[in-house]
């Protein structure tokens, strides 16, 4: 039975950030009415939102509040518990679904899950922090380990290579976590693959775009991602094959690694929009946010085709630390977008907004949003 949300519904949004807000912005284009629901007050989604609930995640009786309060649920943050996702499911429906965010949200199940739907990934094991030597070898010599839970934007992370192992640096940082070890992989590139997916079984994926990240933070996205054609089909059907077989209901982001031989093997599932598909704001026919809305609401899902070459550069607040940042000048180069996210302290490291920029081709888009974002620094 179809289960569409027609405009006047109402979205109800876990967390409150910058992907809630423009999810928010976008609803709201559409007719949508938005509650978000975070511990944060005042925050950039809650700015632009019809009402803003601030509980903690935990708090059963105020998650209920929201799900009285809308049609539908859905996220911007995965971390919040399994009891109140329950809580919600009991009276509306929560799109990506509450196992969705279970088996994403920790590393080892979403591995595990990749293996088992068919789809490679770099070779695994869970470890301790005793057995790392023996994971070292058993993965063939370099690893990273990582958390499973809470880590992104490369933080949870340590590469471990042929040197001895630091059990200093171990214990700092994974000290009464679960770990998993996940081998080396030597990519020619990284990737993602934007893919939606409504109630009704519609599937919709965005062109391949390729990314760039510097200390763990995604710096640049660009596209076309530039890589053959065989390749680039592939890391399509891999993010239809995800979305098929997770019954997804929403926007997922597969990021992919591509290795030297060609292959494409899948390195995290965000069950969400994602900043490497910001540029679909300014350069798709539909948004990753619009997009979100479509498949949550079960409206049909809109076009995914890409407009003009372009290219997306994060701002993080290092850029505030020399002053303002010096905005006519950055926004004087041809073809470009600024997206500001309503943070109020810019902190290094801390994703503040990013730049979108067109172009004959994807390299004069790259050159504008890298030139926009170096006249923005008032001390460069």
């Amino acid at each position: 039975m179809k289960s569409t949300l027609l405009p006047g519904s109402v979205i109800g949004v876990l967390g409150s950030g910058q992907l809630g807000r423009m999810l928010a912005l976008s609803a709201a284009a559409m007719g949508y009415r938005v509650h978000v629901y975070s511990p944060e007050e005042d925050s950039p989604a809650g700015a632009v939102s019809e009402k803003e609930i601030v509980a903690s995640y935990d708090d059963l009786e105020r998650v209920r509040e929201l799900a009285r309060s809308v049609d539908v649920v859905t996220f911007e943050f995965e971390n919040v518990p399994s009891e109140s996702l329950a809580a919600i499911e009991e009276i509306v429906p929560v799109r990506p679904s509450a196992k969705i965010l279970h088996d994403t949200r920790n590393r080892l199940r979403e591995k595990r899950l990749m293996r088992k739907i068919g789809v490679p990934v770099a070779r695994f094991e869970p470890v301790t922090l005793d057995s790392v030597e023996e994971a070292r070898g058993r993965l063939g010599g370099s690893i990273i380990l990582k958390t499973t839970t809470s880590g992104y934007d490369g933080k949870g992370q340590l590469r471990v290579g042929s040197e001895p192992v630091d059990d200093v640096a171990l214990n700092a940082l994974f000290s009464d976590q679960e770990i998993i070890a996940e081998a080396v992989v030597e990519f020619e590139a990284e990737l993602s693959v934007l893919v939606a997916r409504n109630p009704s079984g519609e599937v919709v994926t965005y062109p391949v775009t390729r990314n760039v990240h510097v200390e763990g933070i995604l710096d640049v996205s660009s596209c076309p991602a530039r890589l053959p054609g065989l390749v680039e089909r592939r890391a399509e059907e891999i993010a239809r094959i995800v979305a098929r077989e997770l019954e997804l209901e929403g926007v997922l982001c597969v990021e992919m690694f591509v290795e030297s031989n060609g292959e494409v093997i899948v390195n995290e599932l965000a069950p969400r929009p994602h900043n490497s598909g910001h540029w679909t704001i300014d350069a798709a026919r539909c948004s990753q946010f619009e997009q979100q809305v479509r498949a949550v609401c079960d409206l049909p899902l809109g076009s995914a085709d890409r407009l003009a070459p372009v290219a997306m550069a994060n701002l993080l607040g290092d850029l505030w630390q020399g002053g303002r940042p010096d905005w006519e000048r950055g926004l004087s180069i041809p073809g470009v977008a600024l997206h500001l996210y309503g943070k109020r302290v810019a902190r290094p490291g801390r994703k503040m907004g990013h730049l979108t920029a067109t172009g004959s081709d994807v390299f004069e888009a790259l050159e504008r949003a890298l030139t926009a974002r170096s006249a923005l620094n008032r001390q460069g």
